[in-house]
């Protein structure tokens, strides 16, 4: 690697640290490290929201399976868009509204236990377990990005790859917190989206016009042009299903906890929104690109995910490589340093303050979330240690196990005075089975070939979830009269 590039690089991840240090000192409670003290403005809660949504998948796993397959994957793009903006404009202000109302809850379990007056603790503790298991497998993909880019990039071993990235990004979500994490998801968001933009136009406007693109990947592959090709009818609605996602993810539902009134949501989405589009389509455009670039020297198999490493170490001078590669680092980074977040505050708030220590020093919490950051990094990166794992396969898992699971309970909590507590855990674990289920048909019933059973996992965790929810609100005697009191406030 160039001097330059490597200089550009080292000193971006310095600044990631110094972000760490700075925010340490205004770290003093457990709402800080997990909230940032509900101080989001409506910028920083968009852009965070979209860098730690995105991640390493924007810029590793997206532009791959076009490069791989072609533009049939804009399915997952168009599935996307429209979910994040049903989440923004349905879900970000009356969840902003009802945790604060609901006992000013920190997290997610937090807001389920007091929405539903759960005195049992069985709410929070099923709800931090289903974050636990789902958030290793996806922090597990984001090590494994970050494993790709110090492996491409440095021409590092695996394992020593797998280590560096780990390290990095542990150490600023260690020392500041949520707020560290928001404002270098900030920055990330905006490096990430000029990265996304300017490759493709340097190849468009230096190397070949969009007509001569079009008719290389024509001429390798008429396929690699045509949205529909290979595309079935449950393949496009599984594509486009990654968009019932977003009302389960518990790190962007943070963002939207954390902002600083309900009254910056309307501004944030119209951010959030315009970045997404930008950043979604670039990404397309750079795996699309890439087919024409790469014509005479094709990518090996498997390998496809590398393809905006390999652009960018031709395209770029070396300085401005080395903020490219930091863009790519901070995909990855700004989706781990929130799940790793949240994972955290499911340890040190929903399980050790909880059910072990009640009277815990503020003090003592932040440092349990500390070392909740370290340990839950060591499971993901044993997970991410599979040398056959790809990002894309890791994120889908991932995210379907938690679009199912806390999707239909948080869409209906807000939504629906007459859901009550049982069905609400009815609902998150019947999603999560189904996913988990789903996932593994073919090693528990191989002799099912029928094309239903390719249907992405989330279209029936979500449905079976949904309608769990509804049948078990309505055995019993309903809610109590406060939670429908506070419903009815909110």
């Amino acid at each position: 690697m160039n001097l330059a590039t490597l200089l550009t690089f080292l000193i971006y991840l310095l600044c990631l640290i110094g972000f760490g240090i700075f925010f340490y000192r205004n770290t003093d409670t457990l709402s800080d490290y997990i909230l940032g003290g509900r101080s989001l403005g409506s910028g920083v809660a968009a852009l965070s929201a979209g860098a730690s949504d995105m991640s390493g998948w924007l810029l590793l796993g997206l532009p791959g399976a076009i490069y791989a397959f072609g533009l049939n994957q804009i399915w997952i793009a168009v599935g996307l868009s429209i979910g994040a903006y049903l989440n923004w404009q349905f879900v970000a202000r009356k969840l902003r509204k009802y945790t604060e109302i609901a006992n000013d809850s920190i997290t997610l379990p937090d807001y389920l236990e007091f929405r539903f007056y759960d005195k049992s603790r069985m709410l929070r503790v099923f709800s931090a377990l289903v974050i636990l298991v789902f958030f290793a497998v996806y922090t597990a993909s984001g090590l494994v990005a970050g494993a790709t880019l110090f492996e491409s990039a440095f021409d590092l071993k695996p394992e020593i790859a797998l280590y560096t990235g780990t390290i990095i990004i542990v150490a600023y979500t260690f020392l500041g917190g949520f707020l560290a994490v928001s404002w270098t998801d900030f920055f990330q968001g905006i490096l990430m989206l000029l990265a996304l933009i300017a490759a493709p136009l340097i190849i468009v406007v230096t190397y070949m016009s969009w007509d001569e693109i079009i008719a290389t990947a024509y001429t390798i592959n008429p396929a690699y042009t045509d949205v529909f090709a290979n595309m079935t009818t449950i393949g496009i609605f599984s594509l486009l299903a990654w968009g019932l996602g977003y009302f389960g993810q518990p790190h962007i539902l943070a963002r939207f906890m954390a902002i600083r009134s309900e009254k910056h949501v309307p501004k944030a989405k119209m951010i959030a929104m315009t970045w997404m589009v930008f950043a979604l389509y670039g990404s397309i455009f750079v795996g699309f690109t890439g087919i024409a670039f790469f014509a005479d020297s094709p990518l090996a198999t498997g390998n496809q995910e590398v393809v905006f490493l390999e652009l960018t170490q031709v395209l770029f001078n070396p300085w401005i490589a080395g903020f490219i590669l930091a863009a790519i680092l901070s995909a990855v980074m700004s989706t781990v340093d929130s799940q790793l977040l949240v994972c955290s505050s499911a340890i040190a708030e929903d399980f050790y303050k909880s059910l072990f220590r009640p009277k815990a020093s503020e003090s003592e919490l932040v440092w349990i979330g500390r070392l909740a950051v370290v340990g839950v990094a060591i499971i993901a990166l044993i997970l991410a240690s599979n040398p056959d794992n790809l990002v894309l396969d890791l994120v889908a898992y991932a995210w379907a196990g938690f679009g199912a699971s806390f999707g239909p309970v948080v869409i209906l909590s807000l939504f629906w005075r007459n859901m009550t507590r049982n069905s609400a855990i009815a609902g998150m674990l019947s999603g999560a089975g189904t996913v988990l289920l789903w996932e593994n048909l073919e090693l528990l019933l191989p002799v099912l070939e029928h094309e239903i059973f390719t249907l992405y996992s989330i279209i029936p965790g979500f449905i079976i979830a949904t309608l769990t929810i509804i049948i078990v609100s309505k055995i019993g005697d309903g809610p109590s009269k406060d939670v429908r009191a506070q419903h009815d406030k909110v």
